[in-house]
């Protein structure tokens, strides 16, 4: 099936797309695995299935976006208490997290994330961002321009 095909081929890139949109690799995990289910669900009422890669990466893109939002809310409303003890887990992650440059695309508003992440982690070309981000060319353009801008300027402030 096309779909397994798709599956083989492409799940850990958009797992590691989604862990860049998300910061959490259980969740770009579930992220990807909603995608494959939905395109698996809609596949007979694909128009183009030649264009399901850019079908998943746009709902990857979109579910990311959704995750984050919901994040916002739950931070938002959460109480707040005593920290517990930090896991094993965690200090792996913050290893990872320590790296200057996650830290610097973390700081950049959204969009200028989603464009640098899916230009030069992703590789994709300006058209394919456009189609997976539902903006134009133009815009792609400017958000990378100046997520880039953003990012020289907060890695030359800490050398």
């Amino acid at each position: 099936m096309a779909v397994t095909a798709l599956y083989s081929a492409h799940y850990r890139s958009l797992v590691r797309l989604a862990v860049l949109l998300v910061r959490d690799m259980a969740t770009a995990e579930e992220v990807v695995q909603d995608a494959f289910v939905a395109i698996h669900g809609a596949w007979r009422r694909l128009r183009d299935t030649d264009k399901a890669l850019a079908y998943l990466r746009q709902s990857v893109v979109n579910r990311s976006r959704s995750v984050l939002r919901h994040r916002a809310v739950v931070e938002k409303y959460a109480p707040k208490g005593m920290p517990d003890a930090p896991s094993a887990e965690n200090g792996a992650i913050g290893e990872f997290e320590r790296s200057a440059v996650i830290e610097a695309l973390r700081r950049l508003p959204a969009r200028q994330r989603e464009a640098l992440v899916l230009r030069y982690y992703g590789d994709l070309s300006e058209a394919q961002i456009a189609h997976a981000m539902g903006i134009s060319k133009g815009a792609v353009k400017s958000h990378t321009a100046r997520g880039m801008a953003a990012l020289r300027t907060s890695l030359e402030q800490l050398s």
